[in-house]
């Protein structure tokens, strides 16, 4: 199993919206997500920053990066660009956490 995590932020005042949007999360997107090997994805909120910190663990790195190429992820990210930071392509601006403990 490849874990993986990643920080993003949220715009001031949109934590609540974020929440609402990962209740009712698409099934396109949970199916995409499980069908590109996600076992497990969490996300957590900082609401002294906004910051968010993603967690998740994949099968397989290759696959996991076709994701951004599907039509139901840039859906995705669209409809979240006016809740958070984005790139010109309406991505998550994310930066890649590298792990340094693990309690087994």
């Amino acid at each position: 199993m490849i874990k993986k995590a990643i920080r993003m932020k949220l715009y001031p005042g949109m934590a609540e919206e974020y929440e609402k949007r990962h209740r009712n999360l698409w099934p396109e997107m949970v199916e995409l997500l499980k069908a590109h090997g996600a076992k497990s994805y969490s996300i957590f909120l900082d609401k002294e920053t906004n910051f968010l910190f993603g967690y998740l663990e994949i099968e397989d790195e290759a696959l996991w990066n076709e994701v951004p190429k599907t039509e139901i992820n840039q859906k995705w990210w669209d409809y979240m660009k006016d809740i958070m930071d984005t790139n010109p392509d309406h991505s998550p601006v994310t930066a890649d956490l590298q792990q340094v403990f693990e309690l087994r």
